[in-house]
């Protein structure tokens, strides 16, 4: 009896022509679809256009739905305690935009009519350093290049005007188009997120009883593990974010920093994204820390070395554990990837689409491991455990 090869035993086959026989087939596969994908446009179309009011939903269903499940408990019903808790959310929000939002309002304006200031003062500084540091020639020929390179830009600007003003019409109308589409799903989002708090407990049963009996205790401990990550994650998130913003706030207040409660709001915004967020929160402080003085550049240094610490070594670990199990490396990549090809939208919900479907692959590979990679002891076992289980169902 020949040795099979153990690649060919993994995948189920006998010989390697079966191995050659699935990957043409794959290629077959791939080769069809990219001749019919148009046939999928409107899939995803409809999918584009229903996506944000959906993915908000699900953030307000994990955020909104311990506070429901409480008022429950006190024998209020479901549909009421979903309308107290609309009611006081819209009275938390109407106080926020009333006491807050027009402070944060004004400290934007300022920053925005203050910021060009700042951006000179800066390029001055930066200029002054490099004209009496080592790397003079080196800079003065940069400055020469840049200069030349702007004045090339300006005289194009001139000589395709036409072009240009076309270019800027579509984009403004591109502008208006997804500010409309914004606006519409944000009207959808109460409907959608109401129904969710109403019935989405109704949703995990209903897809089990679609599925062959056999299927669905491996499919619902599947799916009950994939809305652990997600509860944890969207909850642990917005908690880690709201406890950074507190204390920036509290940190810029103490050192005096300018624009303290709007540079706390951005940090606590950014935050979301985690390694990416704190870089980008930090930048307009270090502008405005560097016009300001020296030692508030030490300060602010200090402060924020004093959030991180505390966010890694306490917040963090005591909010959210390694509820996603994610190396550091891998969400770093994951981000950059997401952040490519779907933009904002990809930064946010890369991570934790990541971890679903990283919950989904290894159940699916754990039980293709047990049906057809049978020639270990250990396989054997956890396939007799799995046909012990479809019996289970069976009864």
């Amino acid at each position: 009896m020949n040795e099979q090869s153990p690649l060919v035993r993994f995948l189920g086959g006998r010989t390697a022509l079966f191995v050659l026989s699935l990957a043409l087939l794959l290629g077959l596969i791939i080769m069809v679809y990219a001749q019919v994908s148009f046939i999928f446009d409107p899939i995803l179309g409809f999918i584009g256009t229903v996506a944000l009011p959906v993915i908000l939903s699900i953030v307000g269903y994990y955020l909104l739905s311990p506070l429901v499940n409480l008022l429950q408990r006190y024998k209020i019903q479901r549909g009421w305690g979903i309308l107290i808790v609309f009611v006081a959310l819209s009275g938390l929000i109407t106080i926020l935009l009333v006491t807050i939002l027009p402070f944060l309002r004004d400290q934007t304006e300022a920053l925005i009519a203050s910021f060009p200031s700042y951006a000179r003062q800066l390029g001055m500084d930066i200029d002054m350093w490099a004209r009496n540091s080592p790397f003079e020639a080196q800079y003065m020929e940069i400055s020469k290049n840049m200069q030349t390179n702007a004045e090339q830009f300006l005289g194009s600007i001139t000589q395709n005007f036409s072009d240009f003003a076309g270019h800027t019409l579509d984009s403004i109308t591109n502008v208006i188009a997804t500010l409309t589409n914004f606006i519409v799903s944000l009207v959808t989002v109460p409907f959608i997120l109401f129904y969710l708090l109403k019935d989405g407990h109704k949703l995990y049963s209903g897809f089990l009883h679609v599925l062959p009996p056999k299927m669905r205790g491996r499919t619902g401990a599947m799916l009950i593990e994939m809305d652990e990550q997600l509860r944890s994650y969207i909850q642990g998130q917005m908690l880690v974010s709201l406890c950074i913003g507190i204390m920036m706030y509290i940190g810029f207040l103490i050192i005096g920093l300018d624009y303290a409660l709007l540079l706390a709001a951005i940090a606590s915004v950014t935050s979301v994204v985690p390694y990416l967020g704190p870089v980008i929160a930090i930048t307009p402080a270090i502008i405005i820390a560097i016009v300001t003085s020296p030692f508030m550049v030490v300060k602010l240094a200090l402060v924020w070395t004093v959030v991180q610490l505390l966010e890694g070594k306490f917040i963090s670990p005591q909010i959210m554990g390694k509820s996603l199990q994610i190396h550091p490396v891998t969400i770093i990549f994951v981000l950059l990837t997401a952040a490519h090809l779907y933009g904002v939208i990809g930064v946010l919900i890369g991570l934790p689409t990541y971890a679903l479907l990283k919950v989904m692959v290894q159940y699916m590979f754990g039980l293709f491991k047990a049906r057809y990679n049978r020639f270990t002891e250990k396989a054997d076992d956890q396939y007799a455990v799995i046909e012990a289980d479809d019996e289970v169902d069976d009864v």
